[in-house]
């Protein structure tokens, strides 16, 4: 058991990012400054720009009502996987805590074993240490106080500011009033402190059935705020705890649970998302009697609220990302379409690539609409200056060099990377047998059309020059192999050779390998599915993933999950965590070259 005076020393040492970004109100327009690649492709950050919760912050700090601490913490419900806004909060908790010299506690709030798992919450440690942070030695859990939770809640009992209610759900909801109207006492509002001592001990030791009794503080039932019309603290789940066992038969509910733990833990700054803003008035009171009591140390933590990461193209709810997994609209938490960091991180996206956007959209009060493009773009952006190149034909249309001669190989080299050429030159063969793209060529060559065209010349990149001299087709008339010719005196490099307009990329028989590629897009056909007429799921996107056949450039043999590639001409790929493997080779498009996907 944490002692519930004594500090939490401050000696971890997370790793983040600041948070900048601008306080903005409607659909966000991210600040896009310069960066520079270190050799370990980690980026420089940008000037932090100041925020509401820094000016806070900074204005305790200047007082000293924190001695100069600042302990902040991400206190997840190990119910669920990790998505892209919850990132959001990882990176303001631990990056303004690293950037003021503190640190973050990762506590899970652990208090409803109907519905927790020890498989989210291994997931959701993973998930916060692939984003590049450190919670050691601050790991904690909400279970880790239950003892101390109880003790005060026979506190508050003692004191005559908590009662055991037997209503059941539908008497409490009929009750509890509504905004234009004041709730109603319960009719055991005025039980005896013995009396409601009895009963909760009951409770505890399992003498009653779930849904029979809660235990609830005595607070304002004709209170504007809805949260402080006696709100349950307690309830009886007959359920065994992944952590305690079956020693509880009485769980704590959230609002109570949070501002103790935040307390014992010596929390300074609580940041949390805007929808507890209205819980705020019930952290304090809790809080305030306890502190009054002796029974937690002073000063005591402070709630902050921003606004949360909204994104276009998404659902964001909880219950609606389980019903896509259990409905069979996505392939489990981490399919790659899917905005889950154990989706994203499939797909293709970065730890860089995610604090980047987080800093980017900052922390402010306003209710923020981001676009998809912006996390894209980011990741874009953290790709580029270390992503090795490659060569792959996605959509591969046969192309015979008719005057090369039969098994001849010539070697061909390019940078593993145009702008680094210490990282060396990656090797393969030109041969009489190689696939270009299908959008490559055209027979009938549109205005503007520089690529392969009949009787036209183009160059194959790094290669030489060709030209189409005939097609073969099959009897629907679709083009299933162009026969060409080559000038031996245009090979790519070449001093004093000429050049023509085009240039494409191609992959050779002789050496190229063979891949399923796995091109991805928004899961959704329209911006806001939470907004729309029907159910949200009418609007998913049965394009949403489209699987080809593709030819790789030799370089790729040996690529391993978690390496970036940027196929030239065609975006940014990763090999799939899941399916990829030597000798099978699975790739999963991260994001296009540019923004160009349209519903």
């Amino acid at each position: 058991m944490k002692s519930v005076t004594e500090p939490v020393s401050p000696n971890a040492e997370p790793m983040s990012n600041g948070q900048g970004g601008l306080q903005q109100t409607g659909r966000v327009v991210l600040p896009n400054p310069a960066r520079n690649a270190t050799e370990k492709g980690a980026r420089t950050v940008a000037p932090v720009v100041s925020n509401f919760i820094r000016q806070i912050i900074e204005a305790d700090n200047a007082s000293g009502k924190h001695g100069g601490k600042v302990v902040t913490r991400f206190p997840p419900e190990p119910n669920g996987f990790l998505h892209i806004g919850h990132a959001k909060s990882i990176c303001v908790n631990f990056g303004i805590a690293k950037d003021y010299g503190g640190v973050c506690h990762l506590r899970f709030d652990d208090t409803n074993p109907v519905k927790e798992d020890v498989i989210y919450e291994n997931s959701i440690k993973e998930m916060v240490e692939w984003l590049g942070f450190t919670y050691q030695p601050n790991l904690f859990h909400a279970s880790d106080y239950f003892d101390t939770l109880y003790a005060f809640a026979e506190h508050f009992i003692e004191r005559g500011l908590a009662y055991v209610d037997s209503q059941n759900a539908e008497e409490m909801r009929a009750h509890r009033g509504s905004f234009e109207k004041p709730g109603v006492n319960s009719p055991f509002r005025d039980r005896s402190v013995d009396e409601n001592l009895t009963l909760f001990r009951e409770m505890r030791d399992g003498k009653h059935a779930d849904g029979a009794h809660v235990l609830r503080l005595k607070i304002d039932m004709a209170s504007p705020n809805m949260n402080l019309r006696d709100p349950a603290i307690y309830r009886i789940r007959h359920v065994e705890h992944q952590r305690t066992g079956n020693k509880w038969c009485v769980y704590p509910l959230y609002d109570y649970t949070h501002c103790i733990s935040d307390a014992i833990e010596r929390i300074t700054h609580s940041i949390c998302t805007l929808e507890f803003e209205a819980h705020r008035p019930l952290y304090d009171w809790v809080l305030a009697r306890l502190v009054e009591s002796g029974k937690l140390p002073s000063p005591s933590p402070q709630q902050i609220e921003f606004a949360r990461l909204n994104i276009n193209y998404t659902v964001m709810s909880k219950r609606k990302l389980l019903e896509l997994v259990e409905t069979g609209a996505v392939n489990g938490w981490d399919d790659p379409r899917f905005w889950t960091l154990a989706g994203l991180r499939r797909r293709g996206y970065t730890p860089g690539s995610i604090r980047l956007f987080a800093e980017r959209t900052g922390a402010s009060k306003a209710h923020q609409w981001v676009d998809m493009a912006d996390l894209e773009g980011a990741l874009r952006e953290d790709l580029d200056p270390v992503a090795a190149r490659a060569m792959v034909v996605l959509d591969p249309i046969r192309v015979v060099i008719e005057n090369w001669p039969e098994g001849k190989t010539e070697e061909c080299s390019a940078p593993v990377h145009p702008k680094d050429e210490t990282r060396g030159r990656r090797t393969f063969q030109f041969a009489r047998e190689v696939f270009i793209e299908r959008e490559d060529f055209m027979e009938t060559p549109a205005k503007g059309f520089f690529r392969l065209t009949p009787g036209a010349e183009v160059r194959l990149r790094y290669g030489y020059i060709i030209k189409c001299e005939r097609l073969e087709k099959d009897a629907s008339g679709k083009v299933t192999t162009i026969y060409a010719s080559y000038d031996p005196a245009t090979k790519s490099g070449t001093p004093g050779g000429r050049n023509v307009k085009g240039a494409i990329h191609w992959v050779s028989k002789s050496d190229g390998l063979q891949a399923e590629v796995r091109l991805y897009d928004r899961l959704f056909t329209v911006e806001n599915p939470d907004d729309q007429p029907g159910d949200y799921k009418d609007y998913l996107n049965p394009n949403s993933l489209v699987k080809v056949n593709a030819w790789c450039e030799p370089s790729l043999r040996n690529a391993e999950p978690g390496q970036s590639f940027q196929f030239e001409r065609n975006g940014y790929f990763t090999p799939d965590r899941v399916e990829s493997k030597r000798g099978v080779l699975v790739f999963n498009r991260a994001v296009t070259l540019k923004d160009g996907w349209k519903p």
